[in-house]
């Protein structure tokens, strides 16, 4: 009998797409308050691109070498008992992009990341460069650490940018795909309300909401899915509902 090999995302890979996913961030620096980002991209080369409003406390310490540290918080789209799926932080050294980069850079960024705050760089905000020494990404699973090395190596999940519509379909209309997924589920947590917390090219988690506390399980496709096609095709399978008509695109 053949043995399948389950195959889950790297640690890179997680918190790659926890960083691309994460909506609210924080940058801390010695002696000063937290500063909130308009914007934050870790881009292909590994170091992270910050917006700040031009005037914050942030703006003028990177005029040096500067050690600081980015929080971010990744969010379910969807309204949990607790909607906080894993905090990750950045550190590195912090430092000004020069006033005649600062468009060029926007440039890049938004063709990876095309943001709407990148149009006020250069007039309300300015940009700064986190070079990283350290991720560290805290989840239901436990703590990770990133090398900057694993990190700059690493892919960012295809879907990160249709999961909160994905979620929010399947959660809102499709309560028997969630319904028969939960038969994957140990018998004693079947009792807890049942939500879909997480999908990536890998797999799908669910969230069960119990009495008294909340149970994060993971449940692997049988292979990783390249496009929408088959991210559609092996959720049913798993689901167990291989030749259900596929389920409309959100």
């Amino acid at each position: 009998m053949g043995h399948t090999t389950v195959v889950t995302p790297t640690a890179a890979e997680r918190v790659r797409s926890a960083c691309a996913r994460a909506g609210a961030a924080t940058l801390a620096l010695p002696g000063a308050e937290p500063v909130p980002t308009v914007l934050h991209h870790v881009r292909a080369c590994g170091d992270a691109v910050l917006a700040v409003a031009a005037d914050s406390g942030a703006a003028a310490a990177a005029a040096a070498w500067t050690p600081a540290m980015l929080e971010l918080t990744d969010r379910a789209p969807l309204r949990l008992r607790e909607p906080v799926r894993a905090l990750i932080w950045l550190r590195g050294r912090l430092r000004a992009v020069p006033e005649f980069a600062q468009r060029a850079l926007a440039a890049e960024v938004a063709a990876e990341y095309p943001h709407p705050a990148l149009l006020d760089v250069g007039h309300t905000t300015v940009l700064l460069r986190l070079v990283l020494d350290s991720a560290v990404m805290a989840d239901a699973a436990g703590a990770v650490s990133v090398p900057p090395a694993e990190l700059r190596s690493a892919t960012t999940d295809p879907f990160w940018e249709l999961e909160s519509a994905w979620l929010q379909h399947i959660d809102s209309d499709h309560a028997e795909i969630v319904g028969a997924l939960a038969r994957h589920l140990p018998v004693r947590l079947r009792g807890g309300r049942i939500r879909p917390l997480a999908i990536d090219r890998y797999g799908i988690t669910l969230r069960v909401e119990g009495p008294e506390a909340d149970h994060d399980v993971r449940l692997p496709f049988a292979s990783p899915a390249e496009d929408v096609q088959s991210l559609s095709r092996a959720l049913r399978i798993l689901a167990g509902c291989p030749f259900l008509n596929r389920m409309r695109r959100p």
